[in-house]
C-alpha cells in the first residue's frame, strides 16, 4: 500500500508541474491595448454610432453636425473620461485573458479548429466584460440638472434599486457581447485560415502584418450582422434616462428586449434595426484590429518572455 502511494506521488507531482500557469501579465496588456484603441479612433465613432442608434431619424451627416455643434472636436470624445477608459481597461484585460485561456483549452483538449476556438473565446471573453459602466453611463442624460460623479451615481443606484438596478438590461448587453465578440474573433480566425490557403502558407507559418490587418478588418466588419442588438441596447438606455422619451405613449414603459424590438420595428421598420451600422463597422473593425490582430502579436511576444 505504501509502495503504491510512493509510486503515485511522482505522477501527481508531474501533473501539477505540467499545469499551464495563467498569464496574468495579459491583464495589463489587454487593458493598455483597449485604452489605446478607444482613445484613438473608437470613441469618435462610438459617439456617432450611439447618436444614430438613439436618433434613428437623423442621417450620418446630421449626427456629425449635431455632435460638432455641442462642443466641436471635444464633443467627439464626450464620455471618454472616466466611462470609456474605465470600460476599456476592464473589458480589455478580461477579454484578452479569458479568450486566450478558452482558446488554449479548446485547442489542446478538444483539438478544435481556429475558427471554433476563436468563437468560443469570443463568447467567454465578451460575456465576462464589465456591465455596470454601461448602465450607469446611460443615466447621465438629465437636462439642466447637476451631473453627479461616477461613484455618486453608482451608490445612488445601489441605494434605490440594489444590484439589480446596476445590472439592469444585462440580457440585451449579453446578447450583443456574445454575438459580437464570438463573430469578431471567430470570423477573423476563419479569414486568417482562408488567407493562408489562398497564399499557400502552412498552418505553422505566421501571417504578414498586412494579412493580419486584412483578416481583422473582415472579422470586425462582418460581425456587425448583430446590429439590431446594438440598436436595442441604445434605445433601452436612452429611454430609461430621458424623461421626454418616457412620455411617448408608443414607447414601452418598462423597456425589455422583445418590447424594444417591437417598438423600433413598428416606428422605423427593418431599416431602423440597422441604423448606425456604418459607423459601427468602423468601430468593430478598429476594435478587432487592435484586440485580435495586434492582440495576437502582443500575446506571442508576452508568451516568449
Amino acid at each position: 500500500m505504501a509502495q503504491a502511494v510512493a509510486m503515485n506521488t511522482p505522477t501527481l507531482q508531474g501533473n501539477a508541474e505540467q499545469k499551464r500557469p495563467i498569464p496574468y501579465r495579459k491583464l495589463a496588456v489587454g487593458a493598455l491595448m483597449n485604452i489605446s484603441q478607444v482613445t484613438s479612433l473608437r470613441q469618435p465613432l462610438e459617439v456617432i454610432k450611439t447618436h444614430l442608434a438613439a436618433n434613428r431619424q437623423d442621417t450620418l451627416r446630421d449626427a456629425f453636425q449635431k455632435t460638432w455643434s455641442r462642443g466641436r472636436f471635444l464633443a467627439f470624445y464626450q464620455g471618454l473620461i472616466p466611462w470609456a477608459w474605465l470600460e476599456a481597461s476592464t473589458k480589455g484585460a478580461i477579454l484578452i485573458v479569458t479568450s486566450s485561456e478558452i482558446e488554449y483549452h479548446a485547442r489542446s483538449k478538444f483539438n478544435a479548429s481556429p475558427t471554433v476556438c476563436g468563437a468560443l473565446g469570443g463568447i467567454g471573453g465578451g460575456t465576462t466584460c464589465m456591465k455596470t459602466v454601461e448602465v450607469t453611463r446611460s443615466k447621465m442624460s438629465v437636462g439642466g440638472a447637476r451631473v453627479p460623479g461616477a461613484l455618486e451615481m453608482f451608490f445612488q443606484i445601489i441605494r434605490e434599486k440594489g444590484t439589480r438596478g446596476v445590472n439592469k438590461g444585462v440580457n440585451a448587453v449579453a446578447l450583443r457581447q456574445v454575438t459580437g465578440w464570438s463573430s469578431r474573433v471567430g470570423i477573423t480566425h476563419f479569414a486568417e485560415e482562408s488567407i493562408r490557403k489562398v497564399n499557400g502558407k502552412p498552418k505553422d507559418e505566421k501571417l504578414e502584418f498586412g494579412e493580419k490587418i486584412l483578416a481583422s478588418t473582415i472579422g470586425g466588419a462582418l460581425s456587425c450582422w448583430n446590429q439590431p442588438f446594438e440598436v436595442g441596447v441604445a434605445e433601452m438606455c436612452v429611454a430609461r434616462g430621458n424623461a421626454f422619451m418616457k412620455n411617448d405613449p408608443a414607447r414601452p414603459a418598462s423597456p425589455a428586449i422583445v418590447s424594444t424590438f417591437k417598438y423600433i420595428f413598428s416606428t422605423t421598420g427593418v431599416k431602423g434595426l440597422f441604423r448606425s451600422v456604418v459607423p459601427r463597422i468602423g468601430v468593430a473593425a478598429w476594435a478587432t484590429i487592435c484586440m485580435v490582430g495586434f492582440g495576437d502579436t502582443v500575446k506571442e511576444i508576452v508568451n516568449r518572455k
